[in-house]
């Protein structure tokens, strides 16, 4: 793994790759890729780690696991690379976005902006076979990410974690809530969006969150016209 995580991440992360559940799901994952389609590809699973290196973490948009539709999972939550139609929760959260700041939506869903200001778009199950949503729950990934999420809370630098859901807001024991901020709400898929996430204007609150760290906060407008970048 350390080929594929490239920054100070990897002596953070680097006991659980050593851990025995690490080995039972590497080896899961080989059967999975050898026999089935898993997303994302399998160079682009610690894609979030890489965007954004544990020193530079501001924000955690924490999901649950990756779209598992053709083309979409890249390896950071709620993103799609450009060209790929925006998926029902990121354009609710477009939505929610546009009522909050003003912003409106773009054409596109890749989210590297946010990543490269310091908004890590972590999943808790980081693979998927196509079309199984939740079918690599339950392997180990969710010891790997809750040991990211425990490091930082940790840290000196305090986060804001934004756990959106019952899956991620079942996250916040992990969290030190005493020096974090915690943000939760509904999820933005169109099953919940409308039992709590509308209205909940996450972005303005973290900036504000932010800045009473002393953090420059972040700037939520994206670009309309973005490259891939690995």
């Amino acid at each position: 793994m350390r080929e594929l995580i490239n920054n100070d991440w990897w002596p953070v992360l680097k006991p659980q790759f050593e851990s025995a559940y690490y080995a039972q799901l590497h080896d899961f994952l080989v059967q999975e890729y050898s026999h089935y389609t898993v997303y994302p590809e399998m160079h682009h699973i610690f894609q979030a780690f890489e965007w954004t290196p544990y020193h530079k973490v501001k924000v955690v948009i924490l999901g649950q696991d990756p779209y598992h539709e053709p083309n979409q999972a890249h390896g950071c939550s709620f993103s799609v690379l450009p060209g790929v139609p925006v998926p029902p929760s990121l354009q609710n959260i477009y939505k929610e976005l546009q009522a909050d700041l003003g912003y409106p939506p773009v054409h596109h869903g890749y989210l590297k902006h946010w990543a490269d200001q310091g908004v890590l778009l972590l999943n808790s199950v980081l693979t998927v076979r196509a079309g199984h949503a939740f079918s690599h729950r339950g392997h180990g990934w969710e010891q790997l990410t809750d040991a990211a999420i425990k490091a930082l809370s940790d840290r000196p630098q305090p986060v804001v974690f934004i756990l959106w859901g019952r899956a991620a807001r079942n996250k916040k024991v992990l969290i030190d809530t005493s020096r974090n901020i915690v943000l939760e709400s509904a999820h933005p898929s169109p099953l919940s969006a409308h039992r709590g996430f509308f209205g909940s204007r996450p972005f303005s609150k973290t900036n504000r969150a932010l800045e009473s760290m002393g953090e420059q906060p972040i700037d939520w407008r994206l670009p309309e016209h973005v490259e891939v970048q690995d």
